[in-house]
């Protein structure tokens, strides 16, 4: 692999791509927009968890907020956000901003890759018209670009960045073996070689699209069975037993992924004059889950008799378990709808960055012993540390018949105690 590296943005996606890249020994410039970001990663620190201190010391990684730097590369990796806007339709900005700075540094041969999601056709009808008028360099004669989709998994241990198959695609058949070359040096898994950007852009979105309808199927079950009086594990125990049932279960729908990817593929979808029903359908499903949830505590909270102001400590914040990530996290729905019943909230989260979580959404993150005894639990988040304590933790929390929504199905119904309630999605 004869290309310099750079890669712009350095968060769950992209940080690991840097660093695997420098593995290999070579220059990579590491850059992001956030001082206090490259401040802790030259540091030895990473605060999403994603990779270890002594990776972000290899030998030639260069973490940088200077622009001038991404001339040292000539293939460009940008894994920047695409979030979605109060209208829930996508937003490109990060997307835009990303093109034009790499574009004050473009030069003669560059490569740039996306590997940031978005709908098909963005790589070649937004991007690159910024990349032009930045640089003043033409596409095709003077640079190119390709799409290879992120497909990392935060909090996954197991799936990382090198053992993941890897889709390339580019626009040209020359930039396609390049782009193919440089990822086969990293990725052990392979690569699959899309035959054009558009559908390596499809197939992102699509894959996380799937996941949130087939989610949603199994959210709308949860719902169903909570009026028939049914278990909703049981029902899933019992059908996952036919070799073709598919192993969803029912859950919060959060991230940066999966509850804003369907989003894409709607906003294209209605662009050329179809209106995408089943999509749309299930991110009304998902979207409401929350809600659901703390509709269930308050009403089980009201049948009983309380004194005062009743007490509810939620357990969990972030999107999804063993991970610090707030973005787009469902627990605030919860959390939100609770008090809108007049009910005080306590929340915990072993992950979570309270000065973050309080800064985007106004939430204060309490420790478990300044907690005051709750009239219910609700177990939001999976995180290891419920996981492993159980009803020994759970137990320490709440009052004498209590009530406790065990969201993700972690706590032993057998060893439910006497007097609690213990309702699962």
């Amino acid at each position: 692999m004869n290309r310099r590296i750079s890669v712009i943005g350095l968060g769950y996606v992209g940080l690991p791509v840097a660093t695997s890249f420098a593995r290999l020994g070579g220059p990579v410039v590491a850059f992001d927009i956030d001082p206090r970001r490259i401040a802790e990663l030259a540091s030895g620190h990473d605060r999403t968890g994603e990779v270890a201190g002594g990776d972000l010391r290899a030998k030639g990684l260069n973490f940088t907020t200077r622009t001038a730097d991404l001339r040292q590369a000539d293939f460009h990796i940008v894994t920047v956000p695409t979030p979605i806007d109060a209208s829930k339709q996508p937003d490109l900005e990060p997307l835009r901003k990303a093109s034009a700075t790499i574009a004050a540094a473009l030069k003669q041969g560059d490569i740039v890759v996306y590997e940031s999601t978005v709908y098909p056709g963005v790589t070649e009808d937004v991007c690159v018209p910024v990349l032009e008028q930045a640089s003043g360099l033409k596409w095709k004669a003077d640079f190119n670009v390709a799409y290879s989709p992120e497909r990392i998994n935060p909090g996954d241990k197991e799936r990382r960045f090198d053992n993941i198959l890897k889709i390339v695609s580019g626009d040209t058949p020359e930039t396609l073996d390049i782009v193919d070359a440089v990822y086969r040096s990293v990725v052990t898994a392979g690569t699959h070689r899309a035959p054009s950007i558009r559908v390596a852009e499809f197939a992102k979105v699509l894959e996380n699209t799937q996941r949130d309808v087939n989610i949603a199927l199994i959210n709308e079950i949860a719902l169903i069975c909570d009026r028939l009086g049914v278990d909703t594990q049981d029902v899933l125990r019992a059908a996952g037993t036919k070799w073709n049932f598919l192993p969803f279960r029912p859950g919060l729908v959060g991230g940066h992924c999966i509850g804003v990817d369907p989003f894409y593929i709607a906003h294209k979808a209605e662009e050329v004059g179809y209106h995408p029903h089943v999509i749309h359908s299930g991110r009304r499903v998902n979207d409401g889950m929350g809600v659901h949830v703390a509709s269930r505590v308050a009403r089980s909270i009201m049948r009983r008799a309380s004194n005062g102001r009743p007490v509810v400590t939620v357990l969990g914040a972030t999107f999804k378990e063993n991970v610090p990530d707030i973005r787009n996290t469902r627990v605030v729905d919860i959390v939100r709808e609770l008090e809108d019943f007049g009910i005080t909230v306590q929340l915990h989260d072993p992950e979570a960055d309270g000065g973050l979580l309080h800064e985007e959404y106004g939430l204060t993150l309490m420790p478990l012993e300044a907690m005051k005894p709750a009239d219910a639990v609700v177990l939001a988040v999976a995180h290891r540390q419920y996981r492993e304590a159980g009803w020994d933790l759970v137990k320490t929390l709440i009052k004498p018949g209590a009530f406790v929504a065990d969201v993700p199905a972690l706590l032993d119904r057998e060893a439910t105690p006497p007097g609690v309630s213990l309702w699962r999605l």
